[in-house]
């Protein structure tokens, strides 16, 4: 039987493995711009950790991402989160596995030993059907060679959506709303979330998982909203 032939989400030009969803050309124009290691904002020295973690270092070590929060690869976001394309799923794991291996040959990146996602509360779960980051979560588990736990973290309380509240309304929105469910204590966890906006859902993880005696969080994500420092307003909505 004949096949079809795939075609790059982006561009649209055929791809010889269907499952990479995105063409060489697409991928390379993805590139983060110069970023902290840790906090993933700009700085102009990104074998440092800028003045703001030295100042207020976040609980996680590290935050991988591939793009900032703009089309195309937001667009693509958007059909995952909202639109039940579930089979963006392996083409974004893959392009955060390739973000981590090119941190990983650096030097400068540990590999995690688990692997844990940001719940979703089971009222939001019901509405929409599935959690993105369920396969996502899957493949990059997978790909690295190491457990996923997806029952590791529960979110306890329904909390409201944070697409338009402001940094520091946000955190409050987030505290007491997660629970660990598993043990954690000396283990490497990677985070995986979809978007890092102001950093506070996967803040508010990292410090549980570290009191529940969590080694280390290195937080992997598909897209870092890059903001003003200082400027709360200017954080760009997700939709």
């Amino acid at each position: 039987m004949l096949t079809m032939p795939a075609a790059c989400w982006l561009c649209r030009m055929p791809l010889t493995l269907a499952h990479h969803g995105i063409c060489s050309y697409c991928q390379r124009a993805l590139k983060p711009p110069c970023c902290c290691p840790r906090c993933g904002l700009s700085t102009f020295y990104p074998n440092e950790e800028c003045g703001r973690c030295q100042r207020h270092p976040p609980s996680w070590q590290r935050l991988i991402f591939v793009a900032d929060w703009q089309p195309p690869l937001k667009e693509l976001v958007k059909k995952l989160k909202f639109s039940q394309q579930t089979a963006l799923s392996v083409m974004l794991a893959r392009l955060i596995l390739l973000t981590w291996l090119t941190a990983r040959r650096e030097g400068r990146l540990q590999r995690p030993d688990l692997l844990l996602y940001v719940p979703l509360h089971r009222s939001r779960a019901w509405r929409r059907g599935y959690n993105q980051l369920d396969d996502m979560a899957r493949y990059l588990a997978h790909w690295l060679a190491i457990p996923c736990a997806p029952g590791g973290l529960s979110r306890k309380k329904r909390t409201r959506v944070q697409h338009f509240l402001s940094a520091r309304a946000r955190r409050r929105n987030l505290r007491g709303a997660f629970k660990v469910e598993i043990e954690v204590k000396g283990r490497h966890i990677a985070l995986l979330d979809d978007v890092v906006t102001t950093g506070s859902t996967v803040e508010e993880i990292a410090r549980l998982l570290l009191r529940a005696g969590a080694a280390s969080v290195q937080v992997l994500c598909l897209c870092r909203t890059l903001y003003s420092v200082g400027d709360e307003r200017k954080i760009n909505p997700l939709i």
